[in-house]
């Protein structure tokens, strides 16, 4: 089965693009370097619910400024950049936890209006995609399952039973992102269970309000339940009656749609990833030249500072070329040639981000486990860059197989 285009790996840029990302990145980084940080320090303190009122007013600046929704096409309302421009606006926005939804550009809304877009029904994307697109409610994606292991995406026990023209959906299912407050849920449920294991499972669009679905609980992550689109939900689907008509693209392409999907979404992670790591390491260049260990002793003087500033840098600028150049073969060949680039650009960028963000609260000392900064935020919270979209194992051991099988085919050597 051939991998389904994405609204966010686009064809050559047209005249004018380059310019035009320039302008929105420009935009988005006056915002984000500004007002964004007082609506981050309530989010902070008070949570993202409590939040609400100032992000929607700062929602506005950002429609104002002609940089919402930057990876939308026009049909949609936005201005269509291709991967490689979004990438850079990522990075942007990522340098503070409120700047996506800030965009409507955040997971995973993101990936939703992809699918929705490439693959709904014109009923479909009509209901759901144009106000999803326009940020007038929220989505949320259900895949994972408590009961089975997140690295084999093939294996789920959700099940949508045809019954006519519905389908019946009974199963499972946690860490859905944004389910708190969403409108719809996209669910990967098994529609045909003796078709081979790629070929099991569909994908079909769920109102959250829809009768037997069930919201069971905002799941504590690092003893933290969160709220309204920064949570991640458990759900249970007690006999949930969708029609044959919200089943998005065909019936048992729910893998590919999701394969698909995580292409152009790594890139989007990777470069949040990448604003997280400079906005940390330029609290950590502050902390280490303000900080004084003693009366004109500033702890940037100290070797060991300055080990962990250097190579923070060249870590973060190395994972920077490193995901655009992964970005520019996406737009350039799709998504299937650019796979090893993709794995590697998933393990080693979350890698960086790990070891960013410890030093960064190692320089702040105490301060770096308050909510002074957004550092424990990003600990708490991105910790799981090295387990979700597929844990670093499962990419590590796929490009290493991939690049032995060349190998061996270069030295007629016989492999599996």
């Amino acid at each position: 089965m051939s991998a389904p285009a994405s609204i966010a790996a686009t064809p050559a840029a047209p005249a004018g693009a380059a310019s035009r990302a320039d302008a929105i990145v420009a935009a988005l980084r006056a915002i984000v370097e500004g007002p964004a940080l007082a609506v981050e320090a309530h989010v902070l303190r008070h949570g993202w619910r409590d939040a609400l009122p100032q992000l929607r007013a700062l929602r506005e600046a950002v429609k104002a400024a002609g940089a919402f929704a930057p990876h939308l096409p026009p049909d949609l309302g936005g201005p269509g950049l291709a991967l490689a421009d979004f990438a850079r606006v990522s990075e942007v926005l990522g340098r503070t936890p409120v700047g996506h939804w800030l965009a409507n550009c955040q997971a995973p809304d993101i990936g939703n209006m992809e699918l929705l877009h490439a693959h709904a029904s014109p009923a479909l994307r009509e209901r759901w995609l144009h106000p999803l697109a326009r940020g007038e409610l929220r989505s949320c994606f259900a895949m994972t399952e408590p009961e089975h292991a997140g690295a084999n995406p093939v294996w789920m026990s959700t099940r949508a039973e045809r019954h006519g023209d519905d389908y019946l959906i009974t199963g499972h299912k946690w860490f859905t992102t944004a389910a708190d407050g969403a409108a719809f849920t996209v669910v990967m449920a098994v529609t045909d269970p003796d078709a081979p294991p790629h070929a099991r499972a569909s994908m079909l669009l769920v109102p959250m309000d829809a009768p037997g679905l069930e919201l069971v609980r905002n799941i504590p992550v690092m003893g933290e339940p969160g709220s309204d689109w920064a949570s991640h939900g458990e759900l249970r689907f007690h006999g949930v009656r969708v029609p044959v008509a919200h089943r998005i693209g065909d019936e048992g392409a729910g893998f590919a749609l999701a394969q698909a999907r995580l292409g152009p979404g790594r890139v989007h992670h990777c470069m949040r990833w990448i604003g997280i790591c400079e906005r940390a390491f330029d609290l950590m260049c502050e902390r280490a030249v303000t900080r004084e260990l003693a009366p004109g002793e500033p702890l940037g003087r100290k070797e060991a500072i300055q080990h962990m500033v250097a190579r923070s840098r060249a870590e973060i600028d190395a994972a920077r070329l490193l995901v655009l150049d992964a970005a520019a073969r996406i737009d350039r060949e799709g998504t299937g040639a650019a796979r090893d680039a993709i794995a590697a650009i998933k393990f080693h960028v979350a890698g960086v981000l790990q070891a960013v963000l410890d030093r960064a609260i190692q320089v702040h000392g105490a301060l770096g486990l308050t909510d002074a900064t957004p550092l424990a935020f990003w600990w708490a919270h991105e910790r799981g860059a090295r387990i979700y979209d597929g844990p670093d194992e499962v990419h590590l051991a796929s490009l290493g197989r991939a690049l032995l099988k060349r190998a061996a085919a270069r030295h007629g050597v016989a492999w599996r």
